[in-house]
């Protein structure tokens, strides 16, 4: 150990002088002999060949572990990107699908009834207040719209009741199904006056037809204007049943699959009593 400790500090101290005479040996050793060099060489390749090898497969397995472990987290980071794309064309396709589905619904609904000449407002059914003693629907237009109590609604068909309660932004529309709704009507074949009343049963009952009249199962029922409240001619319904069970009328419109409905900016000629009074002859009753 005495020794060893001076042979230590001597070598550090001349360590570079050693390293750099030995690298101008070798220098002048392949200058003098290079096949002997070259065989010294082959034979130190040769005997740290295994060990070389034997480093390099940890390295090699290490570095493919962190490889695969690459191409994991960019799959994940892929799948989720895929999955936050997928969600939001799924949820653009279903914006389109109810685009689609509403455009269909409006055009049906341009397209019930005769062209009346009055101008209406669509609003969309946000509410079903259908039970056992009510058959009514909620709309999303009230008195900003212009929406005014009474007016005619018309659904995809034809007649569907009339505005009954009103907000500013919603109505309530009593249904004709209704055991409250009272409708003026007449029989489009002939023009026989009559009332609808409905009785919260699907098909409301036809009453008060004159005795002259003959209804027949498949006739069309209108609104027939009287009282000033409705336009005339817009389609009802048509006639299923006729005997003891009285005269039912089965609507155009599907009530119980309702997505919008046009209200009918018709202005009333209804007269008011002094009027009738004055002229008893405008009188609705005494109208042909």
């Amino acid at each position: 150990m005495r020794l060893a400790a001076p042979i230590k500090a001597l070598v550090q101290r001349f360590a570079f002088l050693l390293l750099l005479a030995a690298g101008i040996g070798l220098i002048l050793l392949g200058r003098i002999d290079r096949p002997a060099v070259e065989r010294v060489r082959a034979v130190v390749v040769d005997v740290f060949e295994p060990v070389l090898t034997a480093v390099s497969q940890p390295v090699a397995f290490v570095s493919h572990v962190v490889g695969a472990i690459d191409d994991l987290i960019f799959a994940h980071e892929e799948n989720v990107r895929l999955r936050a794309e997928n969600a939001r064309l799924l949820q653009w396709q279903d914006v389109a699908r109810r685009l689609e589905q509403d455009n269909a619904s409006l055009r049906r609904l341009l397209s019930a009834g005769p062209d009346l000449g009055h101008s209406f407002v669509t609003g969309r059914v946000i509410a079903d207040g259908g039970g056992l003693f009510v058959r009514t629907a909620l709309i999303n237009i009230g008195t900003r719209d212009g929406v005014r109590k009474g007016q005619a609604v018309i659904g995809e068909g034809g007649y569907a009741g009339r505005v009954a309660d009103l907000g500013q932004r919603a109505a309530r529309i009593l249904l004709l199904t209704d055991m409250n709704s009272r409708l003026p009507v007449m029989l489009q074949e002939g023009g026989h006056r009559a009332v609808l009343s409905g009785d919260n049963s699907p098909q409301p009952k036809l009453e008060y037809l004159p005795a002259g009249a003959r209804p027949l199962v498949g006739q069309t029922v209108v609104t027939s204007g009287d009282g000033g409240q409705f336009p005339a001619g817009i389609p009802v319904g048509e006639i299923v049943q006729v005997g003891d069970g009285g005269i039912r009328v089965r609507p155009f419109v599907d009530l119980g699959r309702m997505d919008f409905l046009r209200v009918v900016q018709f202005e009333e000629t209804r007269l008011d009593g002094e009027e009738y009074a004055r002229d008893p002859a405008r009188s609705p009753a005494r109208r042909p």
